[in-house]
């Protein structure tokens, strides 16, 4: 159930309702809490915060991590233990659906840069930095 959007959409809100939290953060304690069966992809995580942003149930701090509103906490103690199941697809269908699924890697890979533990962070980004040059030259060439 933790793959479908209601499930991480609840396992978001518990999850920052603990303490704020950033994208990162949250993956990070997903794949821990799951023993590394499970790490959600930026493109699952980040649209979810933006939802949950917009609905007024978490909002974004200065520091880039995000807290419960008074709303959320109401939301979060009205949640009923399992939603109905929806079979959700994984594979963006349009441009625009591509174009915010490449956007939630992209705010991943700017937490990356900037979380608390930034040495092993970095070193991630500097390790793949001509793969991340390729794939930007390739989509200015698109613009």
């Amino acid at each position: 159930m933790m793959h479908q959007r209601r499930g991480l959409r609840m396992l978001i809100l518990s999850m920052i309702s603990a303490s704020p939290k950033n994208g990162v953060e949250i993956m990070d304690e997903i794949e821990i809490t799951t023993q590394g069966w499970w790490r959600p992809s930026p493109g699952s995580v980040y649209p979810v915060l933006e939802q949950l942003s917009s609905e007024g149930l978490v909002q974004k701090r200065e520091d880039g991590k995000y807290e419960l509103t008074q709303k959320g906490d109401g939301e979060l103690q009205d949640w009923p233990p399992f939603g109905p199941r929806r079979k959700r697809s994984t594979t963006p269908q349009s441009v625009e659906d591509m174009l915010s699924e490449m956007s939630s890697y992209v705010s991943y890979f700017e937490e990356l840069q900037s979380s608390s533990d930034t040495s092993q962070n970095k070193k991630r980004l500097r390790d793949n930095s001509k793969q991340i040059r390729a794939l930007a030259e390739r989509m200015s060439k698109l613009a």
